[in-house]
């Protein structure tokens, strides 16, 4: 009998002595507190692991794991060593880290994103599944005896994180709320997790949040909002100081409001843009033809470019979008 992703994942976790969990470039909640947890999980049933991650480590609530992530595997891991890759389903999505791989090492693919061009030996990729954290925690549980107290914990911080603390999940999402059951059950507390992911904002991104609100700009009768943070923007706030989640979920409370998007200059030359729809409208196919990705309600990019500049591309990237849903 064939088996499935979840248990090819969970039996490659048995496979070898030594395991580096990478994430992908940028990471957020998600993705590191998929990897805290199976590094620990791991641990317990007597396997090394290691984090490796390319950084950076800029949103508030995960900066103070950073100490614990390499930058890139060393240049002789072992013969018993294998990686898992979380949150990504393409190499190229590590960044830096990519370089340092071992050519012909064992690899394994978690993730709810499908790129397309994931090659190892095991794809235990399911993009219907709300968070890679949820996935990890069904490979766990199949692999051994589940999470203890602190990986629920981190399980349920990335899960909270990647729904929003569950806004975006609708009907249909039982199975989701059956797991996440299970880890409070075990001691993680649905309270703290939502403190990982909202508190210990500066006063800064509170006067940031303040300016995009007050740039925000509707487009096509309503259905678009817009805004931007530009180069004169970069030295005044800090990556640390951008509250993403917060700010699309108080543009996407606007009356008739369809999609929302965000661009950042990260750097003179760099622009990222964040993408978010209600329901109608894919944001992961448009993010596509810049060159990003994503989910369909949620997705994002980086590209080279000025804010101001960009944004006004995009703002006309959607009118065939909306001309469509017209039809």
């Amino acid at each position: 009998m064939n088996k499935t992703p979840i248990q090819e994942a969970a039996d490659f976790l048995g496979r070898y002595d030594s395991y580096y969990l990478i994430g992908h470039k940028e990471p957020d909640g998600d993705c590191v507190g998929s990897q805290l947890a199976l590094a620990s999980f791991l641990k317990r049933h007597g396997k090394e692991a290691f984090l490796v991650s390319a950084g950076p480590f800029a949103k508030v609530e995960i900066a103070p794991y950073a100490p614990l992530f390499a930058q890139g595997l060393p240049q002789n891991p072992g013969s018993t060593a294998a990686c898992v890759i979380l949150d990504c389903s393409s190499i190229s999505r590590t960044g830096s880290v990519a370089d340092t791989i071992p050519a012909g090492m064992p690899i394994a693919f978690i993730d709810h994103h499908d790129a397309g061009q994931s090659m190892g030996d095991v794809l235990c990729i399911d993009t219907s599944a709300p968070a890679v954290a949820y996935l990890v925690q069904l490979v766990m549980e199949a692999a051994a005896d589940g999470p203890n107290q602190e990986e629920a914990q981190f399980l349920l911080f990335g899960i909270s994180t990647d729904t929003g603390f569950f806004r975006h999940l609708d009907d249909g999402s039982a199975s989701v709320f059956e797991a996440v059951s299970r880890l409070v059950a075990v001691g993680a507390s649905p309270k703290k997790a939502f403190a990982m992911m909202n508190g210990g904002k500066s006063f800064e991104s509170r006067q940031f949040m303040g300016l995009l609100l007050g740039r925000a700009e509707l487009h096509y009768g309503g259905r678009l909002i817009s805004t931007y943070a530009g180069p004169e923007d970069l030295d005044r706030f800090s990556l640390v100081s951008r509250d993403s989640d917060m700010l699309y979920q108080l543009l996407m409370t606007v009356e008739g409001v369809e999609a929302v998007f965000v661009v950042r200059q990260e750097s003179l030359e760099d622009c990222t843009v964040g993408f978010r729809s209600k329901e109608r409208i894919d944001v992961a196919a448009l993010a596509r033809s810049f060159g990003g990705g994503g989910h369909r309600l949620a997705a994002g990019l980086h590209i080279r470019g000025n804010a101001l500049a960009l944004k006004a591309t995009i703002v006309d990237a959607f009118k065939p979008v909306f001309d469509a849903i017209e039809l």
